[in-house]
């Protein structure tokens, strides 16, 4: 037998949903995490971002090797495992009304999270490589974390294309089909132009700013919505 999908009454449709809105609710929490633990922890013990100087970064991390590793595993492993779920919830709940549309926000959406967990992986095996050379003092290590850095942000930190089209597709599905709440939809919009933004150069810190912030709010708002388990336009169960 074959489960029905676009029966929003269906138990396995329902499971989706109270899933993806409990993984919406970890994605807030890694956000709040990697930003509390980077300002309070990683800042203070010298840790450096944004073409800080590799040494000291380094020194920075080999002092703090098991926090660093903690961090990077939170903010990209444990948020890209939960982004995966609750981009298939949100597709699932777009596709009741409109299945191009749905298939089109969840491939966005795996997308930004292979990205993500791209980044994760290459930070878990550069460190490995990278750390027991600057013990030994070899100055290899320098150029290496040079390399690792680049890749890294470059999959999930220097730039936010993939999370920005993500927001806006979800917003333009969203309110096309009525499927999420408005106030959901706009602000996916705003926080997708802001990531969108970033790839420009020279226009400062403010819009990975509101990307970063602005997706905690969404990701909260978002798991509301998927736990209550209702359609923004009919207010029928969703």
């Amino acid at each position: 037998m074959t489960a029905d999908f676009t029966n929003p009454g269906t138990t396995l449709m329902t499971d989706l949903h109270r899933a993806g809105g409990l993984a919406a609710l970890v994605c807030a929490a890694t956000y709040i995490f990697g930003f509390a633990f980077l300002f309070a922890v990683l800042l203070p013990a010298g840790f450096g971002i944004d073409g800080a100087e590799a040494e000291a970064t380094l020194a920075a991390i080999a002092g703090a090797r098991g926090a660093v590793t903690l961090w990077y595993f939170v903010i990209y492993v444990v948020n890209a495992l939960a982004l995966a779920i609750l981009a298939a919830a949100l597709a699932e709940r777009i596709a009741i009304a409109s299945p191009a549309l749905g298939r089109l926000t969840f491939g966005f959406g795996i997308v930004w999270t292979v990205l993500v967990l791209g980044a994760g992986m290459v930070m878990n095996v550069g460190l490995g490589r990278v750390l027991p050379l600057h013990e030994a003092g070899d100055p290899a290590a320098l150029e290496l974390w040079r390399v690792v850095d680049l890749v890294e942000n470059g999959l999930g930190g220097g730039n936010e294309i993939a999370g920005g089209a993500w927001a806006l597709a979800l917003g333009i599905a969203g309110l096309v089909t009525g499927r999420l709440p408005k106030a959901l939809c706009w602000g996916g919009l705003v926080i997708g132009a802001s990531g969108l933004l970033t790839v420009l150069p020279g226009i400062g810190e403010v819009p990975g700013a509101v990307f970063g912030l602005g997706y905690i709010v969404w990701f909260l708002g978002a798991g509301v919505v998927l736990l209550r388990g209702r359609s923004a336009r009919s207010g029928a169960p969703a």
